[in-house]
């Protein structure tokens, strides 16, 4: 299922709802506040260095998971890279080996600067409940809990440094 909606006067934002296989993963976890996100993003060549020094390679964009969202208050936020799945990684340090697991997702394309994700986010959550679907997340006293709530950094800020440009996929999954 494919469908659009008005994301402002002349852009039209594409929904998706697709099938997604279980994807292997290598990142670090944390705690933070949304002041705090720079703390986490700033691993990631930490994390892309990781991945290489333990003889694998990113088999995709970084990511940002999030786990648990409280906007007041704390985000549990995970951030990595998917890898092969031949990878025969081991856990250490801060860095976990998991995955994203599989499952029918909504998806769309952001493209502009990352301040805009929380509008973005916004127009997703308020068409899919439109469209009736309801998502793999729950209550808890920390906050919304999300089986996975991913966005996927599309471009790389080395070939494109001005982030108006950037390209951002929202990939949220749905209750099965």
């Amino acid at each position: 299922m494919s469908r659009s909606s008005p994301g402002g006067p002349t852009l039209m934002t594409t929904y998706r709802v697709e099938t997604r296989p279980e994807i292997p993963t290598a990142g670090i976890t944390d705690t933070v506040t949304m002041t705090e996100i720079a703390r986490i993003a700033d691993r990631i060549p930490e994390i892309a260095g990781w991945i290489v020094e333990h003889g694998s390679h990113p088999a995709g964009a970084p990511y940002f998971r999030y786990h648990v969202i409280d906007m007041a208050a704390k985000l549990v936020v995970e951030v990595g890279f998917p890898v092969p799945d031949d990878a025969a990684l081991t856990p250490s340090g801060d860095v976990t080996v998991g995955a994203i697991p599989a499952g029918r997702y909504v998806t769309t394309v952001h493209h502009g600067h990352p301040d805009g994700l929380v509008d973005a986010t916004g127009a997703l959550l308020r068409w899919a409940a439109a469209e009736g679907l309801t998502f793999d997340r729950h209550d808890t006293e920390a906050g919304d809990a999300w089986a996975s709530r991913l966005e996927h950094y599309l471009t790389d800020p080395a070939e494109q440094p001005d982030m108006a440009q950037w390209d951002t996929e929202l990939a949220f999954k749905l209750a099965d």
